[in-house]
């Protein structure tokens, strides 16, 4: 660090450095963004009378796992060397942000869920508990041991996992991602992502409203389709997950 009287100069913190490179990757994905407001009021209810406590964020990751299962292009990502061309992935993988403090700093991480259709609400909330109280430093190594390396070698590495990975990457970067603030009573506009499929959502309101909105990669899909898996996400919603969260009474 050099200080002067104006201030001082210091490098990049480890903290901000895997944003830093999310933000350069997603110049790379042409994102479009639409949204639907979604009565989701009575599901709160259920929420609210479920024997435990299952998030939004697992309702959410749950459901689009479903409708992602139905679309496979929501199962596509899109490679552009050494040609364009499209791979498409069996299952869903589910990246959620994962906001943390860490050596005195905000960090963001990424948690994966492989198949989250596949599991059960109760093995979503367990995964999303893990991400957010087991110990940095073991939930997040391969983030952390990412965020040391110096950035021409970070890229490097994102480089080859955004084109060269083939079904790896999938896996390790995801097929669709999940950012919100509707916990803090905001609501994220346009999430910077490299998934085919970003979805975020914001706060009920007194009707009971909340504004679901999906980015994609206008490259595979086009608005249409966007609308109509908007439509199928709020169909289950409030019915697939409406009926668990219902059997989760006496559960």
């Amino acid at each position: 660090m050099t200080a002067s009287h104006d201030g001082c100069r210091f490098a990049v913190p480890a903290s901000r450095r895997l944003t830093w490179d999310l933000l350069w990757l997603h110049r790379s994905v042409p994102l479009c963004s639409h949204d639907r407001r979604m009565p989701l009021g009575p599901l709160a209810e259920l929420r609210a009378a479920a024997a435990t406590r299952i998030s939004w964020a697992a309702l959410f990751i749950r459901a689009f796992g479903k409708v992602s299962i139905e679309i496979p292009q929501l199962r596509q990502v899109w490679f552009s060397w050494p040609w364009a061309h499209l791979y498409q992935h069996p299952e869903s993988v589910a990246v959620l942000t994962v906001h943390r403090e860490f050596r005195n700093a905000p960090w963001l991480f990424w948690g994966r869920i492989r198949g989250p259709e596949q599991r059960s609400l109760a093995e979503l909330q367990a995964c999303i508990d893990e991400f957010q109280n087991q110990p940095v430093e073991t939930r997040f190594s391969r983030e952390l041991q990412l965020a040391a390396l110096p950035t021409p070698l970070r890229r490097l590495i994102w480089w080859w996992n955004m084109h060269l990975a083939g079904a790896a990457r999938a896996r390790r970067l995801g097929t669709f991602f999940l950012s919100t603030l509707a916990g803090r009573g905001a609501e994220i506009q346009l999430p910077p992502s490299i998934q085919t499929g970003c979805l975020t959502y914001g706060p009920l309101d007194a009707q009971g409203i909340s504004r679901v909105t999906l980015a994609y990669d206008h490259r595979i899909m086009d608005g249409v389709l966007a609308a109509r898996i908007l439509e199928r996400l709020e169909q289950i919603l409030l019915c697939d997950m409406a009926t668990e969260l219902q059997s989760r009474r006496t559960a």
